[in-house]
């Protein structure tokens, strides 16, 4: 069976994140959007924990659960802040469970180390390798994904507050790391440069704080819809079965680039050198994004591809394409009408950004939007890289067909 997974979302008990963060409404989104297996999110929280185990119907032999047609799997983030080494570390790891059961047994291991109910995603004062050996303690059946590897202030690679290497951070426990995320700001021919990553399956996710957001980045299968298949299709980087993922084009991420937002400074990593790592306008050190990083590890070139690489689609968000079009907010109403309207006329936002007939596009879709997906699925889109947590600005149509399609609206 080809579904669509998006593993890692929160939940509205989160910082900055959506009163709508509820399983009625990503149940109902992820309809829209085209995913059929969703991550809860935040099952570390007690009361959000209360809430799954309301509204999710346990499908106790698949490990997972059921809402409306829509599969979900129990997943929390965990910040995990300390010193290891004699300098500080902030990371982010992903952990999975198949059952409420299993989700308890984590939650009152890492209740030792921090208060849960502080928020969503909570704040542990554990290592990675402590959180490790304590999960793996309590079953073998846990997936440990360590979450968006390479941004900058809070992950394994993090430039700020990261390793050089998963074993500095993980020790004996790598090998028994699931998969890892790449995140919104890399892609996966990104983290191909690094040959240390060549066993491990990369996992993109949307990270979403709305549900408007899921299913921004996914991960496609063709296997069984059951938990301990899917764990032993990533973890086996089985590519029968791990068709691709569904990616951000990177520029787009919040720390692709380098920079200073304060100072409205966005740098490419040879001009963050030539300036030393410091801002040009107010001489501090500026963040070093996920290209930085990557090319700092890296030891291979630009455009190299394992023999075992699971391949990646790279699509802009179908929301962004209709709001550059109707020259208004991703948020307005105009936009959500044409985006329902869309999806309706063609299944989901999947259907439409990756399976549906160039000719099926252009004869149910507006013209202008059908040439907009058109133009995505050929990457032919103008791109101003994100830094320092500024999202990257994405131009499908180009000035000349606007003042082309401004003209025609005259006669």
């Amino acid at each position: 069976m080809e579904f669509v997974a998006d593993f890692h979302i929160h939940s509205k008990y989160s910082r900055a994140t959506s009163k709508d963060m509820d399983i009625p409404h990503l149940a109902k989104w992820a309809k829209l959007k085209g995913v059929t297996l969703l991550g809860t999110g935040d099952f570390t929280h007690h009361l959000w924990l209360q809430e799954l185990k309301q509204h999710l119907n346990p499908q106790e032999d698949k490990g997972l659960f059921l809402h409306e047609g829509i599969y979900f799997i129990l997943s929390g983030e965990i910040s995990s802040i300390f010193s290891q080494g004699g300098r500080g570390h902030r990371v982010h790891n992903m952990v999975i469970v198949p059952s409420f059961k299993l989700a308890e047994e984590v939650n009152k291991m890492l209740s030792f180390y921090g208060n849960l109910a502080s928020d969503g995603r909570p704040i542990i004062g554990i290592s990675c390798l402590k959180l490790a050996e304590e999960v793996f303690k309590i079953s073998q059946d846990i997936m440990l994904i360590p979450a968006h590897i390479w941004t900058p202030w809070f992950s394994a690679f993090g430039s700020n507050s990261g390793f050089n290497s998963l074993e500095e951070a993980y020790g004996k426990y790598t090998e028994k790391i699931t998969a890892l995320e790449t995140g919104l700001s890399s892609d996966p021919a990104m983290n191909w440069r690094l040959s240390k990553l060549d066993e491990f399956s990369l996992v993109s996710n949307s990270d979403s704080h709305s549900p408007s957001r899921i299913g921004r980045e996914a991960n496609v299968f063709n296997c069984e819809l059951n938990y301990w298949e899917i764990k032993k299709v990533l973890e086996t980087k089985d590519k029968e079965k791990f068709l691709y993922t569904v990616e951000f084009f990177p520029e787009e991420g919040r720390y692709h680039y380098d920079g200073h937002r304060n100072c409205d400074i966005r740098l490419t990593p040879q001009e963050t050198k030539g300036h030393n790592g410091l801002c040009p306008e107010c001489g501090r050190p500026v963040t070093k994004g996920v290209l930085y990083r990557v090319d700092e590890l890296a030891d291979r070139p630009e455009g190299f591809i394992p023999p075992n690489a699971i391949g990646y689609k790279s699509l802009v968000p179908l929301d962004e394409i209709i709001s550059e079009v109707k020259g208004v907010g991703k948020q307005s109403k105009a936009v959500l009408k044409e985006y329902l309207d869309s999806v309706y006329a063609l299944g989901s936002e999947f259907n439409i950004m990756v399976k549906v007939s160039e000719k099926e596009l252009f004869s149910r879709l507006p013209e202008r939007i059908a040439q907009g997906v058109k133009k995505v699925r050929e990457k032919k889109l103008k791109i101003l890289p994100g830094y320092d947590g500024e999202y990257g600005v994405i131009k499908i149509f180009n000035e000349e067909e606007e003042k082309k399609d401004e003209q025609l609206t005259l006669f």
